[in-house]
């Protein structure tokens, strides 16, 4: 592991860089990063110290590094790394900011003034949140994610298939569950106390990098902190750059990141979209004599149809390809004909779709 400070237009993969993070962007070519990940100050404007009912006192964010003179302040601060970032983005970049109710707003708002395209707002639900001692106020149990692509029309990664994976085989949706930092996670300083009061879950950026980049990727974190997407994105076999002015965090890091080991190519495979496998058209089944002119295909509920030379199917009156003609029988708008076609093998009745499965393995 590296720290540097950025002098010439390079990029500096799997390393930390000790400047401001507006300068170190500036820095960096343009279109060469294929997602970033900010979790920026949050600007708490805390007035006083925080104590639970038994007076211990709340290791709450009170950083200089949160501490704005504005709301103006914030807001042209936000602008400049917003725009720095929106130059490094490849045209089909993305990006995600997460925040709390003090900044989140501001951010969402200057994402649409620079052009880029909101995707979707997830709601981070805290499983264990710190509770409001003061007793004011309701818990504060969530913080907001907002991803962005870089423009409107971008085509930006999106791993549908393997985000439902994880989600037992449900549709992910934009609630997520998910715990704060606790336990071996919780990173501590030499005196023993929290490395970074706000340490992300390195679920939370399993999710995000899993979802929406790919092995190989450049990701991007000009808040860097104590190095959780560094780590994540390590141990997920994509590169890293982390941008990070504090010495303190920086040192965490590099210890952190050093620990880490890469997993395995195999491991790092996920689930994927039907639509992004190799088109086999039906008539190369045929073709290839794997389903002769001539032979009888079966519905599961008993209608026929017989196949011919040029891959298409006749049945009674209708013609047509395998889904036509499946949806003509079916009286439907559509039909998968590679699900609702079966042929005899070995006495058996098997989905065509197996014989289109074949192929696409030799393609692989």
């Amino acid at each position: 592991m590296m720290t540097k400070t950025m002098e010439a237009a390079e990029l500096p993969l799997n390393t930390i860089i000790a400047q401001d993070c507006v300068e170190a962007m500036n820095a960096l070519p343009a279109g060469s990063v294929d997602l970033i990940f900010a979790d920026p100050p949050y600007n708490l404007q805390l007035k006083s110290e925080l104590h639970r009912p038994d007076n211990s006192k709340v290791d709450a964010v009170d950083d200089h590094w949160d501490q704005f003179d504005s709301f103006k302040a914030y807001d042209k601060f936000t602008r400049e790394w917003l725009a720095a970032a929106r130059r490094l983005l490849k045209p089909h970049g993305a990006i995600w900011v997460i925040g709390s109710y003090h900044n989140v707003f501001r951010m969402g708002a200057e994402l649409q003034n620079q052009g880029y395209w909101i995707l979707n707002d997830v709601v981070w639900r805290k499983s264990n949140p710190m509770p409001n001692f003061r007793g004011k106020r309701l818990t504060n149990a969530h913080e907001t994610l907002i991803w962005a692509s870089k423009s409107e029309g971008a085509k930006y990664t999106f791993n549908y298939e393997a985000l439902k994976s994880l989600n037992e085989g449900i549709q992910m949706r934009s609630d997520w569950v998910l715990p704060i930092c606790t336990g071996h996670e919780r990173l501590k300083d030499s005196n023993g106390d929290k490395a970074h009061p706000t340490q992300k879950p390195e679920s939370l950026l399993h999710r995000v990098l899993v979802g929406t980049t790919n092995p190989g990727d450049v990701v991007l974190d000009p808040f860097f902190g104590t190095g959780t997407t560094g780590a994540v994105a390590k141990m997920l076999g994509r590169n890293f750059i982390g941008i990070e002015r504090e010495a303190a965090y920086r040192e965490v890091a590099e210890r952190r990141l050093s620990r880490v080991r890469r997993l395995d190519r195999s491991s790092l495979q996920v689930s994927t979209s039907k639509r992004a496998e190799p088109r086999v058209p039906f008539g190369q089944l045929v073709e290839r004599g794997m389903l002769r002119p001539g032979e009888v295909l079966t519905s599961p509920r008993g209608k026929t149809a017989k196949v011919r030379a040029d891959g298409t199917l006749v049945a009674a009156e209708v013609t047509g390809s395998i889904h036509q003609v499946g949806a003509a029988l079916e009286g439907a708008p559509s039909c998968n004909g590679w699900t609702y076609w079966m042929y005899k093998s070995d006495g058996k009745q098997m989905p065509i779709d197996v014989l289109r499965q074949q192929i696409r393995a030799e393609m692989n």
